[in-house]
């Protein structure tokens, strides 16, 4: 169990449809050597983590509670709606895990997801231990991405979420420029000297520091897959996209503020939700969390809001002599009008 101010350690890894993602993970699994892992898996449909895996992981090394599917699209286009409230779950747990590993889908763009680990709920628990990219090193042998770009593609036309539509190649290269680690997987297909163009054609797209690693069937010792320290969030300038790097709008997720409202004793429950809905309409709110004082209930409600989506339930009873009170976290983009939310909530 993490405690104190140590932050639990996330390792995204990425990588195309096919390139080993998935069989790195399931080795991962098989030598945790009783470090308890969580999985957020963004793969959806039957390209995901079968069940297989699922039920193959074990009880000591993640439980069914720490492997969660984001099955509603690209993972870094549904960062509001899926990954900041599966991350906040995992990460407020009693027994929150000793590390999470995230599988992105072969669609994400990494950059994306590697800023959303600066919104203010995360950023305290959780630092990205690195980034590693799984290449399908045959593939790129032949001057292709993946072993089935028809599959990739298909991947892509399925994804009503997408909200993004690079090329392969500008993907490729996002997936590459974002990488604390390089993985060559497939190397039991090439010989030695079509393996040396392969790293040398990743080199010219890789940052400087760069780890690559040569294997075959996604067989990489953990010792050598965690503990990176890379601290990804904080370096995020030598990571740019491919979009950023040539001077283009990018779609991203940083730059986030938040505050905190305490509204007195809420007389209507509904009445109360349906204010909370226009607020967040209103003033484009991306997430809102906390309790509330209800005025005759004995328990503190519960609220949580992504968008305009709100869940409230009665968590526990308020203890005897307890002070009855109200706390809101209100979280968006940087300029949020904080007096008028704040005033509109107190009144």
């Amino acid at each position: 169990m993490t405690t104190g101010s140590k932050k639990i350690p996330a390792t995204v890894i990425t990588g195309f449809l096919g390139a080993g993602k998935t069989t790195l993970i399931r080795k991962l699994l098989e030598n945790a050597n009783g470090k308890r892992i969580a999985l957020i898996i963004n793969e959806f449909g039957d390209v995901g983590v079968d069940s297989e895996i699922l039920k193959g992981c074990g009880q000591q090394v993640c439980g069914e509670e720490d492997i969660v599917e984001l099955a509603n699209g690209c993972i870094c286009c549904t960062v509001a709606d899926d990954f900041i409230p599966t991350m906040s779950k995992l990460i407020n747990r009693d027994d929150p895990p000793d590390h999470i590993v995230i599988e992105t889908s072969g669609l994400a763009l990494p950059q994306p997801l590697i800023k959303a680990f600066s919104w203010p709920e995360i950023r305290s628990r959780v630092t990205v231990d690195g980034v590693v990219t799984v290449v399908d090193s045959a593939a790129v042998a032949e001057g292709r991405f993946a072993h089935d770009e028809h599959a990739v593609q298909a991947q892509r036309d399925a994804d009503d979420a997408l909200d993004h539509d690079s090329p392969l190649e500008e993907l490729f290269e996002d997936q590459i420029t974002c990488a604390d680690m390089i993985v060559m997987n497939k190397v039991d297909l090439l010989s030695g000297t079509a393996l040396d163009d392969v790293e040398k054609e990743l080199r010219n797209e890789a940052r400087n520091g760069v780890s690559f690693l040569r294997v075959s069937h996604g067989d990489v010792p953990i010792n050598v897959l965690l503990g990176l320290s890379a601290s990804a969030e904080d370096d995020m300038d030598s990571r740019k996209s491919h979009h950023e790097q040539h001077g283009e709008e990018d779609h991203d997720h940083d730059d986030f503020e938040s505050f905190v409202v305490a509204p007195k004793m809420v007389e209507d429950r509904n009445k109360f939700l349906d204010k909370l809905t226009a607020l967040i309409c209103k003033f484009d709110i991306l997430r809102l969390k906390g309790f509330v004082d209800i005025q005759g209930a004995d328990a503190r409600l519960v609220v949580q809001a992504v968008g305009p989506r709100i869940e409230s339930y009665f968590d526990r009873p308020w203890g005897p002599g307890e002070r009855r009170y109200s706390s809101l976290v209100v979280i968006g983009e940087k300029g949020l009008d904080q007096p008028a939310i704040s005033s509109a909530l107190e009144g």
